[in-house]
């Protein structure tokens, strides 16, 4: 029997486009992911969360991180992760990667015999890979039932 883990860095604060919000644009999208494949879920979050809540000093601290490869230290890990034959990986699109933490997070097991699908919020800067999924954040955020028709038509493309 196939397992699904949906594993997501998600964030809080400010937002462009979406201002202030409480649940991160990744999460919502995370969580309707698994709804629709009867995922696990697994939030990627860091030890140290040094990370600003607002916009701006957010992106210019991602910078920083991604300039210096940075693999900051994560809360928790998958115990049975073997039990997984598919891994969904979702962030929000920072400097046109993921962040920093989502590189410790994947780099922490071996996923080769894995299906790997990742999925991103953005707010225009899309920029996925083929069978990857990329959502604005303001939809994410602001319009559920688009969302989940746009992760149903997507998850349908890859054989969901």
């Amino acid at each position: 029997m196939s397992k699904t883990l949906v594993a997501y860095f998600s964030r809080t604060g400010e937002q462009y486009s979406v201002g202030e919000i409480t649940e991160g644009n990744t999460k919502k999208l995370a969580e309707i992911i698994a709804e629709k494949t009867g995922g696990d879920l697994f939030e990627i979050k860091v030890v140290e969360d040094n990370y600003p809540n607002k916009y701006t000093p957010l992106i210019q601290f991602a910078k920083q991180e991604k300039q210096v490869n940075a693999r900051p230290e994560i809360v928790g890990r998958v115990n049975n992760m073997d039990e997984y034959d598919t891994v969904f990986i979702g962030y929000p699109n920072w400097w046109a990667d993921m962040p920093m933490p989502v590189y410790t997070f994947i780099e922490s097991y071996d996923l080769t015999s894995k299906k790997v699908y990742k999925f991103c919020t953005h707010e225009g800067s899309g920029g996925v890979h083929r069978d990857d999924f990329a959502m604005y954040g303001h939809i994410a955020q602001n319009d559920r039932e688009q969302a989940e028709k746009l992760v149903a038509e997507w998850l349908k493309s890859i054989g969901f």
